[in-house]
């Protein structure tokens, strides 16, 4: 089959769009490259098309977010991203967020696989949110967490911080623009906030990605969590969706994160975890330490019931 009409699209998307401008026409010219030594021309199936492309996309600089997306159903001609299924597929999916729960103790729990944009899922974090403000630590599981919206990390973030001063929590390079766009925490949330002393850990693995990697540098650089589990996936390069076939369309990434406190990002090395277990054991070590803490609160009036709770879930562990 001939792909030459989708890759002339992905290159022109590449040399347009590409953050890194020098590499987007060095990634065009490697595709230029393979459809005349005729790597392609013995698929006939966009899926199959679409994961050797991704191959040679990332075969430069090891972009993740750089690749070429096979879609089943058709790509809309005027919105490559398909703003109705993502909503459809949001609302099937928890919002984002897999449990939300009071764990033994005391301790707050949440579990989340995506961090939507907040016009979708902000109610479903305000919820969440509510629901452990009065934990006396709290364990946030981003281990399957895909990544998503800095605003969704904005809103969750603004109920770990005070109110009395705003947090700088991270800056977005684009090349589009050539700015930079900042990254802060909310002056205003609905309901109450967790705040800035109790303890936070957060759970981490290979798989833990993009705006979920940003929660988690976010808060390991501003020093109010602390990061449990393996090193994440390394991708830090947001950008948009680009048509490139009825059923192909790519994603180009056209920003960069830049950390307002250390002045890099987690692009290709991944955000390291304060203390490093596997995946697995992450849980069990974030919730013993946060039972520890409990026990140090006392054991006077309604704090008696939950140290009893306390040092039964850790004998457990």
């Amino acid at each position: 089959m001939d792909w030459s009409p989708q890759i002339a699209a992905l290159c022109a998307q590449l040399v347009e769009h590409y953050v890194f401008p020098e590499i987007g026409v060095e990634i065009a010219d490697i595709l230029r490259k393979r459809l005349a030594a005729g790597a392609y021309a013995g698929i006939s199936e966009d899926e199959a098309f679409a994961a050797a492309v991704t191959e040679d996309l990332q075969s430069v600089n090891g972009d993740k977010h750089l690749r070429l997306i096979h879609s089943i159903d058709e790509v809309p001609v005027d919105d490559p991203f398909d703003a109705a299924l993502y909503r459809a597929e949001v609302s099937l999916s928890g919002y984002g967020f897999a449990r939300v729960e009071r764990l033994p103790g005391n301790i707050g729990y949440i579990d989340t696989t995506a961090f939507h944009w907040p016009e979708v899922a902000g109610d479903r974090a305000v919820a969440a949110m509510t629901l452990v403000a009065d934990a006396d630590a709290l364990v946030f599981d981003v281990r399957r967490n895909r990544g998503g919206s800095p605003g969704m990390v904005a809103l969750i973030c603004s109920y770990l911080f005070g109110s009395d001063e705003l947090t700088h929590l991270n800056s977005i390079y684009r090349r589009e623009t050539g700015g930079t766009e900042q990254s802060w925490t909310l002056p205003y949330v609905p309901g109450p906030r967790f705040g800035p002393d109790r303890p936070v850990y957060v759970l981490t693995s290979s798989l833990t990605f993009s705006a979920a990697e940003e929660f988690t540098y976010d808060l390991q650089t501003r020093d109010r969590a602390v990061i449990i589990g393996e090193r994440t996936r390394g991708g830090a390069n947001p950008g948009t969706r680009y048509r490139v076939g009825p059923h192909l369309k790519s994603a180009v990434p056209s920003g960069r994160a830049v950390n307002p406190v250390r002045g890099d990002n987690w692009e290709g090395v991944g955000v390291a975890p304060d203390i490093e277990v596997t995946a697995e054991e992450a849980f069990g070590r974030a919730y013993g330490l946060a039972l520890r803490h409990v026990l140090t609160l006392g054991e006077n009036g309604a704090r008696r019931a939950v140290a009893a709770e306390a040092r039964q879930a850790l004998a457990a562990l």
